[in-house]
């Protein structure tokens, strides 16, 4: 697994735009969190306009703990924590005035050992109060309130330490085939995939079911469509059927389909933006 926290973009709808609107870090978690989570990633923003930003979620369960001071409710102009399983779609939150976020973004699999109580798949498209899903509710005031950064880190380090996430085997074999869906691009098939890591492809869904949320396929084509993304951001000049011939699609048209459901528009409408 990479040291450090990600440098990519992959996922962010229009990243330029996004951050020229917010300012948007990623942290690196204490050395016992880290074969748990990807990183932490901290949003501030303070708009004149409201703005809309947009992404298409990493296969990954979120712990989010988030302040829009003009919310619409108390609860949002307090700050909550709620609990982001892996989201299906594209995910758009519109932002306005001042706010603040501190996510944790766990590596694929890496959940489980926090909330082992219930498969992973439970969480999948929903967002629900972290209290009731953690052993010990988070931490709001005291990761939120800090304008000093290393603090909020240091608090959230604090928190889900707390929580004693305890190794767990089948946690870890999950996350490294994942990781390898998400760095091999070779990894096109299901049940090669499943023959690699010494499982049944049939083993291989329950696992993934129970410890990343989401199927092995749904893994594959959505770090592919990541990939599209990207190519689709470095402007109009793509070879698209060659493109969806590298990432393991029977043809463009496939592609073309899966991406326009995923970001809502077709790549050649998305490229000149």
């Amino acid at each position: 697994m990479a040291a450090g926290p990600r440098r990519d973009t992959r996922g962010i709808v229009d990243a330029p735009d996004l951050f020229a609107h917010v300012r948007f870090r990623r942290r690196e978690p204490a050395a016992a969190l880290r074969p748990y989570l990807e990183h932490y990633w901290l949003v501030d923003w303070d708009l004149t306009e409201p703005y809309a930003a947009h992404v298409v979620p990493h296969p990954s369960v979120n712990l989010v703990l988030q302040r829009y001071e003009g919310g619409d409710s108390p609860r949002e102009r307090s700050g909550y924590a709620e609990v982001a399983g892996v989201d299906p779609g594209l995910f758009t939150r519109k932002l306005a005035g001042r706010g603040r976020v501190c996510g944790t973004q766990f590596r694929p699999g890496g959940f489980r050992p926090f909330a082992p109580g219930r498969p992973v798949s439970a969480w999948t498209g929903v967002r629900a109060d972290a209290a009731g899903v953690l052993r010990l509710p988070p931490p709001v005031d005291a990761v939120l309130d800090p304008d000093d950064e290393d603090a909020r880190v240091a608090a959230m380090d604090a928190f889900l330490l707390a929580l004693e996430p305890r190794p767990d085997p089948r946690a870890t074999l999950a996350m490294a085939v994942a990781d390898r869906v998400r760095t091999d691009r070779t990894v096109l098939r299901v049940d090669a995939l499943a023959r690699d890591a010494g499982l049944s492809a049939r083993s291989l869904q329950r696992l993934f079911s129970a410890y990343v949320g989401v199927g092995p396929k749904w893994v594959i084509l959505r770090y592919r469509i990541h990939e599209a993304l990207e190519a689709a951001a470095s402007g109009p000049a793509v070879d698209w059927a060659r493109l969806a011939a590298d990432l393991g699609y029977s043809d463009q048209a496939h592609l073309v389909r899966d991406f326009t459901a995923t970001v809502g528009v077709p790549p050649t409408a998305f490229a000149p933006r």
